[in-house]
């Protein structure tokens, strides 16, 4: 992989220096030590499809993975509720009414212009997502999807999208102890999580055992982690790098 940096932006008084750090995919690359290395998946560049960046994230090492309280609280009302079904990208029917309940989900939890239909498209087509998890009830109805990325003793919890009717009742942390659970099984090393950047993204800590990317090594130290992610709000900045600043974004 080629890392490169993006300038983002400075205080010289206290000589504070800002970059955006990424990496661009290469021929003959090996996926997982890409995640090792604390990158993840960039989709917010229209007509690019190899870039990563660098960022806080956690992974669950899941030969120490067991259930928490709240893991065990949430599969009690879920687990056996829904059809679930493991499909490769490449024999799944992308159909309409997948997209549109994809695009439905991201426009209520998250806001219009979130994820516009060409971005899921996009995502889709990345050669990344190896995997479609499907939940549908007893009826048939789509309850939730589940897009991950498989490659070499590793899996990654890309994007969800579920039954706004079931959000406050946790469906969201269910999906994702779901997969951790069958990575787990299916003999795994490790299960990425994504992101961990403000308090609600804590809810990843609900996984044992976690660590984190801490920007030059990955940490076991969830009490600094959860500190960190109380922080954020205070440390924000509105600034886009100099790279996606040239970028097509969405």
């Amino acid at each position: 992989m080629k890392i490169f940096s993006s300038e983002l932006g400075a205080h010289y008084g206290t000589l504070t220096f800002g970059y955006s750090n990424y990496a661009r995919l290469e021929s003959g690359d090996h996926l997982p030590s890409v995640y090792a290395a604390g990158f993840l998946p960039y989709s917010g560049v229209r007509d690019t499809k190899d870039v990563f960046y660098f960022a806080r994230n956690a992974r669950v090492k899941l030969a120490d993975w067991k259930m928490t309280s709240e893991n065990r609280r949430i599969a009690k009302k879920f687990d056996g509720q829904f059809l679930k079904k493991r499909t490769p990208l490449k024999e799944f029917s992308v159909t309409e009414e997948f997209l549109a309940f994809w695009l439905s989900y991201f426009e209520k939890r998250h806001g219009a212009g979130v994820m516009p239909r060409e971005r899921l498209e996009l995502i889709l087509s990345f050669g990344l997502v190896s995997t479609v998890i499907s939940y549908h009830d007893q009826s048939g109805q789509a309850v939730g999807y589940v897009l991950e990325v498989e490659s070499d003793g590793m899996r990654h919890y890309w994007y969800s999208a579920y039954e706004m009717s079931l959000v406050r009742q946790s469906l969201g942390l269910w999906l994702m102890g779901d997969c951790v659970k069958d990575a787990h099984e299916a003999g795994f090393a490790y299960y990425y999580l994504g992101t961990v950047y403000g308090q609600k993204a804590l809810y990843k800590t609900n996984f044992e055992e976690l660590e984190w990317w801490d920007g030059a090594a990955w940490s076991d130290d969830i009490a600094l982690l959860k500190k960190r992610a109380h922080s954020d709000e205070a440390r924000m900045i509105s600034l886009i790098d100099e790279w996606r600043s040239s970028q097509k974004l969405f």
